[in-house]
């Protein structure tokens, strides 16, 4: 029998690894259950990290003390910042990243720190004692006792996998699957569903001819995700090439041995990132589509197809891709294939992340029916934080849609009961203009102080720029520029002189001047300001308008927030709500008002019947 920990986590993926942290930083010791300790950290997928609003949530993961922004960095081979040419609040930072270096230091990471035990070794099940959570029994029935567990089993809950009508068990390929805990959470009362995602071939650089191809370079400048890392560097290149009308003809071959396709795959997959076999069904009118061969690390041959997921047979894989530019004799190291595993509706727990049903218990990633590293990750920090917080009978961690992207993705996935994988974008954020990148620091530090994640070097760095942005901003207010200085600028940029001497602040309310050369016509040495602090000011004063308007609506929908309802409420006593509310107010159990005006199918009548009834 393993020794007593205070917060056990299932599962060494993205979730699992912040959620460990988090609990670990909190004062409780914990232990993280893992198949296969090379493993944690894996990029099952795609072998890159961020992008459009996702890139948001790393920001945000890291503001809160979290591990992701730091392994995307070192391992990270090719940095970009997507969206430049659209306003700020979407600018999202992403890389691609060795996919055998992440694995590396998120071991590393995990073992440096003294309250995380790492313990290669299967779950089978969760003991609950009174709706309580008591421990992890193990494969060779070795228990773990534990007053917390957070569950993130990313796909291998009853996962199976699919090429063409070949179907194998497994969590991802390679890899054994988890049966038994997720019977066991159906015995114990919790709803169960069916998703699918999928992944493309791997080919070997060796075959590609990138002659005929097109590069994708990193950024001039790249910028690292987190605030420790003070530069990072393109190591590689990626390339773009395009689909045929010959390579969806013979693609089309394959539909009759298409799991999706013949009903094979029950689970709903993702519309945001189809299967290449669901575009061309779906966009038969559109003869190409784009593909972006990614190199999955400086010492691999491996490269990803990104764009041409699949599950269809091999030969046809194969044939396929050799229809596609600079493919012709491309060579497949692993076929695509679909995998389809168990989820829980995440209706089933709060915003903590806790379970309403069994006190103690946790759900993170995947297993809440999200999509993405990205997404697993900020769900298994808030997951492992609140296990912590709670044990260490302090406040819960909990960020509202005002304040993260992990609040808005939170608060979709307990509200709007998704039968498809949920993925973040940036217009699922009302307050996005609010929830920048570059301002995670700003908007979530004083919280993550609270919860007892940040270093004291993190904290006191957070501190310091905050000062540093009011400092700047009042700089612009007082620096002011005559004619003779600015109006040589003004013109070059294309923008109207002025007649007198006008402050830097009120500059800045154009469209092309940057704050760095107004400083610089002040004759102010803009190397004493870091320049994230440059970007914050002068986004803040461009925008200032939008930021005040968001800031009012905002201030609106906290009232509503603050609106509590006890999570026992009866609403069989409201009198008058359609059938379809009620049921859903029983199932979901909110515990605010504004949460209940989020829910799908709940009317303005029914708001004000409840409204009413409350105020009685």
């Amino acid at each position: 029998m393993y020794n007593a920990y205070n917060v056990v986590v299932i599962g060494g993926g993205h979730a699992g690894i912040e959620a460990a942290c988090a609990a670990a930083k909190t004062g409780c010791s914990v232990a993280l259950i893992t198949m296969d300790t090379n493993k944690i950290g894996m990029a099952s997928c795609n072998p890159s990290i961020g992008g459009t609003a996702k890139g948001h949530i790393v920001r945000e993961i890291d503001a809160l003390g979290g591990a992701m922004g730091q392994l995307a960095d070192k391992a990270g081979i090719h940095f970009k910042m997507l969206n430049r040419s659209k306003g700020p609040a979407v600018w999202s930072p992403r890389c691609q990243i060795d996919k055998d270096l992440y694995p590396v230091y998120a071991y590393d990471y995990l073992e440096k720190h003294k309250n995380i035990t790492v313990i290669e070794e299967t779950a089978i099940e969760i003991i609950v004692d009174n709706y309580t959570v008591r421990g992890v029994r193990l494969m060779h029935d070795d228990i773990i006792a534990a007053l917390a567990v957070v569950f993130c089993p990313g796909t291998f809950l009853n996962g199976v996998m699919y090429t063409g009508m070949k179907k194998t068990r497994g969590g991802r390929y390679g890899e054994s699957p988890s049966d038994m805990i997720s019977q066991g959470l159906q015995s114990m009362g919790f709803k169960v569903g069916r998703l699918k995602t999928g992944t493309p071939p791997r080919i070997s650089a060796k075959s590609v001819d990138f002659s005929q191809l097109e590069a994708e370079e990193g950024d001039i400048d790249p910028q690292p995700f987190s605030f420790f890392t003070d530069k990072v560097e393109n190591k590689i290149k990626c390339y773009q090439t395009m689909t045929t009308e010959r390579c969806h003809e013979i693609l089309r071959m394959g539909f009759d041995q298409s799991p999706m396709f013949r009903g094979e795959i029950k689970g709903v997959g993702p519309r945001y990132c189809p299967s290449i076999e669901d575009k061309i069904n779906r966009f038969a009118d559109h003869p190409n589509h784009k593909i972006v061969l990614e190199p999955e690390g400086l010492n691999t041959d491996s490269i990803y197809v990104n764009g041409f997921s699949t599950s269809l047979p091999a030969p046809i894989q194969q044939a396929g891709l050799r229809e596609l530019p600079g493919l012709e004799f491309c060579k497949i190291l692993r076929y695509g294939y679909a995998i389809e595993y168990d989820y829980f509706p995440s209706y089933q727990l709060f915003h903590t992340l806790e379970s309403k049903n069994i006190r103690g218990l946790y759900f993170a990633g995947q297993v809440n029916g999200s999509s993405g590293y990205e997404e697993a990750a900020g769900q298994g920090l808030i997951a492992g934080a609140n296990a912590g917080l709670k044990i260490m009978e302090r406040d819960p961690l909990e960020l509202r849609r005002d304040e993260a992207y992990i609040g808005v993705m939170i608060d979709d996935l307990v509200n709007k009961c998704s039968d498809e994988p949920y993925r973040m974008f940036t217009s699922l954020a009302e307050y996005r203009l609010l929830l920048r990148q570059d301002n995670a620091e700003a908007r979530l530090h004083t919280k993550a102080t609270k919860a007892g994640l940040l270093t004291e070097e993190h904290r006191r760095s957070c501190e310091v720029d905050a000062d540093a942005i009011k400092l700047v901003t009042s700089q612009t207010k007082i620096y002011k520029l005559t004619p003779e200085k600015a109006n040589l600028y003004l013109n070059s940029i294309g923008e109207s002189p002025i007649d007198g001497t006008t402050s830097i602040y009120n500059l800045l309310k154009r469209v092309n001047t940057r704050i760095e050369d107004l400083f610089a016509l002040y004759d102010y040495d803009i190397n004493l300001i870091k320049q994230k602090i440059f970007r914050q000011v002068e986004t803040n004063i461009k925008y200032e308008g939008y930021i005040k308007h968001q800031l009012a609506e905002a201030e609106r929908f906290k009232e509503n927030e603050n609106k509590y309802i006890p999570v026992d409420f009866d609403y069989t006593k409201v009198k008058s709500l359609s059938a379809e509310a009620m049921e859903k107010l029983i199932k979901i159990r909110p515990t605010s008002f504004g949460q209940i005006s989020r829910i799908p199918g709940i009317s303005a009548t029914d708001m004000s019947i409840i409204s009413v009834f409350l105020k009685k």
